[in-house]
């Protein structure tokens, strides 16, 4: 018995299918897809952040170099997009209702349109999956530092002002958390500006030469050199951190267009199974 599946140029006497009933979007096939390429994902970079850890070393000159392990970290971004989003984007494609009566171009259209809905399905449930465990390893952390989250600063900014208020005199008790705590806050006031207020500078000199015994102008000095060292280290953490950005935006291009062509090759393979 022929299939009910043909073309209507196969049957020139039977009546078109009203196209405006069936969807275009086969949304199992499109969420089969994501999920698959969630779970690749999340398979390959647990993996990908095992070897780095592997490859990293707390001694020096001993495994390999932040720089170098960056690097590949970049590049084993971009595979996992590559292989988990083609791998979704084929499923996709594959397991997609088989329009009828539809030209070939827009059969095109939509296995591609399938295989970008099933990259950005995936990349919805792969950022709610890392933001969820993120909240849940955090949370202990945090409810642990509550109570003296009032006297901590920043992370980033303690150790420049630890270097503030060094002194070759160190005494074995020391309360000075009120005005570390002011002192930090200072620091991060003066990264918002061109430069330091005279004012803040002026105190923050005091302060520092009341805790360390130096003369103000000596004081003052450590300030400028310390706001020097911190604005460096804030820019350098800010570069570092875009240009992290720039390649995961590369490389989830790269998802979108693998997954999208996947579901290309997927599709037309669904076409040809015989009915």
């Amino acid at each position: 018995m022929a299939s009910f599946a043909r073309t209507v140029d196969e049957f020139p006497g039977s009546a078109p299918r009203n196209e405006a009933l069936s969807s275009g979007v086969s949304w199992g096939a499109v969420f089969a897809g994501a999920f698959a390429a969630g779970a690749l994902s999340l398979i390959l970079m647990a993996l990908g952040a095992g070897m780095g850890l592997s490859s990293l070393s707390p001694w020096p000159n001993a495994g390999a170099s932040a720089s170098r392990v960056g690097h590949v970290a970049i590049i084993w971004l971009i595979f996992v997009q590559i292989i988990a989003a083609g791998v979704g984007g084929y499923l996709g494609g594959r397991l997609r209702t088989k329009w009828v009566s539809v030209h070939t171009h827009e059969v095109y259209f939509r296995d591609t349109a399938h295989g970008f809905l099933v990259w950005a399905v995936s990349l919805v449930i792969t950022s709610l999956a890392f933001a969820s465990y993120t909240t849940s390893v955090a949370r202990p952390v945090m409810n642990a530092d509550s109570g003296a989250g009032e006297s901590r600063l920043a992370a980033g900014n303690q150790y420049f002002v630890d270097t503030l208020f060094r002194s070759d005199r160190p005494t074995a008790e020391r309360n000075d958390a009120p005005e570390r705590t002011e002192a930090g806050l200072i620091l991060m006031n003066a990264l918002r500006q061109q430069d330091m207020p005279d004012q803040d500078k002026n105190y923050l000199a005091s302060m520092v030469a009341s805790r360390t015994g130096m003369t103000q102008a000596e004081a003052e000095r450590r300030v400028t050199a310390t706001l020097t060292a911190y604005r460096q280290a804030t820019d350098e953490a800010r570069r570092a951190v875009a240009h992290s950005l720039y390649w995961l935006f590369v490389a989830l291009l790269i998802g979108a267009f693998c997954a999208s062509y996947a579901a290309t090759i997927g599709g037309r393979q669904r076409d040809r199974v015989s009915a």
